[in-house]
């Protein structure tokens, strides 16, 4: 069977090696001149910096996923745990690292609020126990009904799919900047965590229990080792080829226009935005209308800066947050009523703290991040604005002179997004996971109109994030052997 696939971030390779691990003859379709999607590199005057994802978590999903084709992360890349795994400020002599053990961070959680090592491991068990569940039970569904979701053993726990992690949390600890730590992790899954049911504390295990590690290189040479993975396969990767068109007959699909230029296909994947994508069919095979989108809850999008430092910055670890100011007020921001923030919250990496490959001896490599409302305007004015904000912030905090270290800075914002990715409303991370926005309820990843019309990525099952977008992958590739490759 010939399938086309449209775009080359992690599920659109995710996707191809499996497919053609199943036999198929697989083509795979990147409108840019590199593979990767989101997870690009930037190499500037000897400093090397992932654009898009920088942090590496749960890596037994990484780990099953190589492990399909009898092979391991080892096999393309090596993995450092990072100690700290991060460091959070709130305020200038107010400073928390968290370590790369439980029972480490359970002493520094006990050293400022007595009596919480307890309480958070009685937390941690619960999250490790959550995770168990996800990665076993549910993550791996296509999300084509609500059977998949109940089960004896998520049945037991009904009532955390309607409480929340701020509330749990608050229960929990007492000192707020504990709390914020705690609330952290569930960010990655784009939604307040106010907003997210409490069963997903699972992420309190992906961070605190499997650690924060570091391939080095950065994160692309994960996308190195599954391009590779996908040549070793036989899947053809073609660059400079962006698809105009999704062509179909008779309610099927038969083909893509590539470039101006018609090709034949039996089935067609994309990994490339939802929405988008659907905009590429004709309008009556369209399954979600403008309207559906608009009412969604999406994850942030960002704007991020890129820098080069001609000295090492002090006092900042790998990965470095910055939670200075009050992020409720922040979340409003992007979740109520979306605006530019007054006093965002920001976070940055200094990748080169850890690994000497990704900047010149006695330099430093800094990306920084912060979360934004999707459809916002975005100019260079606000950029510069922001740019000062944020390095003011981290001049006071970790008190030192930076602004005539820099080297050179380059910025990526809402625009960008939509330029380069085709996103919708320029969103970074994809749809939120919110209670109404879990598995069955987020977009198929098989056309309900259009036979032979396959999706995966962030915007459908499981949801955002780099390990979400392998699995999904995997499970799009399930459902085609499924229903297509059962004969």
């Amino acid at each position: 069977m010939k399938i086309g696939v449209i775009g080359s971030g992690f599920s659109s390779l995710a996707v191809s090696c499996y497919l053609a691990k199943m036999g198929c003859s697989v083509t795979l379709f990147e409108k840019n001149n590199y593979l990767g999607g989101r997870a690009r590199q930037l190499k500037k005057e000897g400093f090397t910096f992932d654009m898009g994802p920088t942090w590496y978590w749960m890596p037994d999903v990484f780990e099953r996923f190589f492990g399909d084709f009898d092979k391991h992360p080892s096999d393309y890349y090596a993995l450092e745990k990072l100690n700290p795994a991060y460091t959070v400020y709130f305020g200038s002599q107010d400073c928390i690292a968290i370590k790369d053990n439980p029972e480490a961070i359970a002493q520094t959680f006990e050293t400022i609020e007595k009596g919480s090592s307890l309480k958070l491991k009685s937390f941690l068990k619960t999250a490790k126990s959550n995770y168990d569940i996800a990665i076993h039970d549910l993550v791996y569904n296509p999300g084509e009904s609500i059977a998949e979701l109940i089960t004896p053993k998520t049945i037991s726990r009904i009532g955390q799919f309607f409480g929340t992690v701020t509330s749990d949390v608050k229960k929990t600890i007492s000192d707020k900047r504990l709390q914020s730590i705690l609330e952290f992790p569930v960010l990655f899954l784009g939604a307040k965590p106010s907003n997210t049911p409490s069963f997903y504390n699972f992420m309190n295990h992906a961070d605190f229990g499997l650690g924060t590690w570091h391939p080095k290189g950065g994160m692309y040479k994960v996308i190195e080792g599954m391009v590779s993975l996908a040549q070793s396969l036989g899947v053809e990767l073609r660059t400079n080829s962006d698809v105009g068109e999704i062509i179909t007959s008779n309610g099927n699909v038969s083909g893509l226009v590539v470039n101006g230029q018609q090709e034949s296909f039996d089935l067609v994947v994309s990994g490339a935005d939802y929405a988008h994508t659907e905009k590429l069919l004709p309008e009556a095979y369209r399954q979600y209308s403008k309207s559906y989108w608009e009412k969604k809850t999406f994850a942030p999008s960002a704007l991020l800066f890129y820098v080069g430092f001609n000295k090492p910055v002090e006092n900042v670890s790998h990965h470095t947050l910055f939670f200075d100011t009050d992020f409720n007020v922040h979340a409003k921001d992007i979740y109520d009523t979306p605006r530019w923030p007054e006093n965002p919250l920001f976070y940055a990496s200094f990748p080169s703290k850890t690994d000497t490959s990704v900047a010149p001896s006695g330099k430093e490599a800094g990306v920084f991040l912060i979360p934004l409302a999707p459809g916002l305007e975005d100019d260079e004015n606000l950029r510069e604005h922001y740019f000062d904000l944020i390095l003011d912030r981290l001049e006071k905090l970790t008190n030192q002179e930076l602004r005539s270290k820099i080297l050179f800075k380059e910025s990526f914002g809402i625009q960008d997004f939509i330029k380069e990715y085709n996103s919708y409303k320029g969103n970074a991370y994809g749809l939120a996971n919110t209670l109404m926005q879990t598995a069955f309820l987020r977009p198929k990843l098989k056309s309900k109109k259009l036979k032979g019309m396959y999706f995966t990525g962030q915007l459908t099952v499981p949801g955002p994030g780099v390990p979400p977008s392998l699995i999904s992958g995997k499970l799009t590739a399930e459902l085609i052997q499924k229903y297509e490759l059962k004969n």
